[in-house]
């Protein structure tokens, strides 16, 4: 039941999502038909880029909506999940703890526990516990002839937010602007900012013309909105800024 790491694999990214974008964008500003527009070769996508990142910039964002990613991830505790799904303009599949038996479960450990060895020990001594115990719950009703999903999802209960997961999910280019925006930050918890940060270097090398400014809010608004107990000094508040400081 070793600990496991983050790893992150892009499945698929919309095709000519710089094409399908600047279509969408110019139809907004156009007489043309976007299906003519988007027939035509690319001539100059350099032109379309500088187009598409302009218009982003502007606040116009609803033709970002036509392009989405989709990743599968794995070595992410169900506490990371648990805040994933929040992000409700998206599609998830996750492996359930139903249908999986969790009898070897991995497990995430975080950072402030990996630096100390007396707690990390204390952690793993708890993980192997639990783990136990699982195993035992399921024998026990296995020597009463109940198995498979119908005692999986009653013992279950006991496994901790710890218990890796995998899942995969797809999110369209305005959502993940947003999602960018909110796990980049430094006060997002450490787990769904280190897969936010990885998702951003796929996303800015696949279509740099939506993603190259994208990131935790701070860098949009040039400001902190989390307030004089939160930043994490990086930009002056909002306060300051307002009152030209």
């Amino acid at each position: 039941m070793p600990a496991v790491k983050l790893n992150i694999k892009l499945l698929e990214v919309t095709k000519d999502a710089v094409r399908l974008i600047y279509a969408a964008c110019r139809q907004c500003y156009s007489e043309k038909f976007a299906g003519d527009i988007f027939a035509e070769d690319a001539k100059d996508p350099k032109k379309q880029e500088e187009f598409i990142a302009k218009v982003a910039a502007s606040g116009h964002e609803s033709p970002l909506e036509h392009a989405k990613f989709t990743f599968a991830v794995e070595g992410v505790s169900r506490a990371l999940t648990h805040q994933l799904v929040r992000h409700r303009i998206a599609s998830f599949s996750q492996m359930s703890q139903r249908y999986v038996a969790a009898k070897n479960f991995n497990y995430i450990v975080p950072p402030l526990i990996e630096e100390d060895s007396d707690v990390k020990d204390e952690f793993v001594r708890i993980m192997d516990y639990i783990h136990g115990n699982y195993n035992e719950l399921l024998k026990k009703f296995e020597e009463k002839g109940k198995k498979g999903e119908a005692v999986n999802q009653d013992v279950r209960f006991i496994l901790p937010q710890a218990a890796e997961t995998k899942i995969v999910f797809t999110m369209n280019c305005r959502e993940l602007l947003h999602f960018f925006a909110d796990r980049c930050c430094a006060r997002a918890q450490w787990e769904i900012r280190a897969l936010a940060k990885e998702m951003l270097k796929i996303c800015k090398k696949e279509i740099p013309a939506v993603f190259a400014s994208a990131g935790e809010k701070c860098i949009k608004l040039g400001y902190c909105p989390e307030g004089e107990k939160f930043t994490c000094g990086k930009y002056p508040l909002k306060e300051a800024v307002l009152k030209g400081k």
